[in-house]
């Protein structure tokens, strides 16, 4: 039993080697390095503060943090960073909510494995919470902010990204999508090939147009990356081929089955006390659907699973107070509860 056992997780993870870490992983990593290097933080800093904007600043919070791939623990010092240095209460806790719950890493993973439909649905519903979360935390204690940075007009005149720049984002990304996008039928072969081409056109760009020092900056980040998030990834495959060799099928059919309140609630909790690495809440899901789990649950946990954990819980405690995680936990488990029944009964 359990030679069967450690022989599922093994081909679970032979098999997301295989398909997913030349096309989909290298160049996300790549994306998520690049959008550090070149990304100004102080043009965006300024406009999250307490005092900007609510749908201004949550809008940007919200897009922003689709690019920032972490986890609901490495997640914490970004957003706290944020919030010491001059950014809002409310858009400091959208960082830290959507960047481990939507990221562009899981998005596209999420697309590969579950579907473009689900992939749609990550967005909304995390859109949605995402500002919720924001006029809740802002509305609560936007009061105790702490004192505004002061920027002078130059500052406030940088831009977001430079053209060149921008440019080679654009690129990334192209290499990032155009395998699932271009090639959606017929031998993985193709995938690679058609990444290959447009990763080639990438590292010609950068080689020409992008100065050493940017490069190296952009390379050691996206390494940062891959050393924090790729091995939880490997091992999180590993489990999730244990998990569907070992659970129950009759247990996920009664208690996450179906799209009423009660399942997206379980899936909710879940996902909310369990800890995901990034992109390991895909094929985790995933795997429960094909033992009967309703789609609204999964949306549920999509979002929570890597959204929050008890670890998560913990450090927000320590870092932004007890308050204020008292506040945060409960709200997002209410909320995936409530999108989950939702999207279950009326969307999909």
């Amino acid at each position: 039993m359990i030679k069967e056992i450690i022989t599922a997780g093994l081909l679970a993870l032979k098999d997301y080697i295989a398909t997913h870490v030349l096309t989909c992983l290298v160049p996300a990593f790549l994306l998520a390095g690049a959008m550090v290097t070149f990304i100004n933080r102080q043009a965006i800093l300024y406009h999250l503060g307490e005092q900007a904007n609510k749908i201004k600043a949550f809008s940007l919070a919200s897009v922003s943090s689709f690019f920032l791939a972490a986890c609901s623990c490495t997640v914490i010092p970004v957003a706290s960073g944020l919030y010491y240095t001059g950014a809002g209460i409310g858009s400091a806790f959208i960082v830290l909510w959507v960047a481990p719950a939507t990221n562009i890493l899981a998005l596209i993973y999420t697309g590969n494995i579950l579907g473009g439909q689900m992939v749609i649905s990550r967005i909304i519903a995390s859109l949605v919470m995402a500002f919720v979360v924001g006029f809740v935390m802002s509305f609560i204690f936007g009061k105790e902010q702490i004192e505004q940075i002061e920027l002078s007009k130059d500052e406030t005149d940088f831009n977001i990204v430079s053209k060149k720049e921008l440019i080679l984002l654009l690129l990334i990304l192209i290499s990032l999508l155009s395998p699932n996008y271009l090639v959606q039928k017929g031998k993985y072969i193709y995938k690679v090939l058609v990444w290959l081409i447009f990763t080639l056109v990438m590292i010609i760009y950068a080689a020409k147009m992008i100065p050493e020092e940017k490069i190296s900056d952009w390379l050691r980040e996206t390494w940062f990356f891959v050393k924090i998030i790729f091995p939880l990834l490997l091992m999180g495959v590993f489990v999730v081929g244990v998990i569907g060799k070992i659970l129950p099928q009759e247990w996920i059919q009664k208690w996450l089955g179906g799209n009423s309140i009660r399942s997206s609630f379980f899936a909710t909790v879940i996902g909310a006390i369990s800890y995901f690495a990034t992109m390991t809440e895909a094929p985790f899901v995933d795997t429960l659907m094909k033992l009967g789990m309703g789609k609204g649950p999964a949306l549920a946990l999509l979002l929570t699973g890597p959204g929050l954990s008890l670890p998560n819980w913990l450090a927000i405690s320590r870092v932004f107070g007890i308050k204020k995680a008292l506040v945060y936990v409960p709200t997002i488990v209410i909320l995936g509860t409530l999108v989950g029944w939702f999207f279950g009964n009326f969307i999909f």
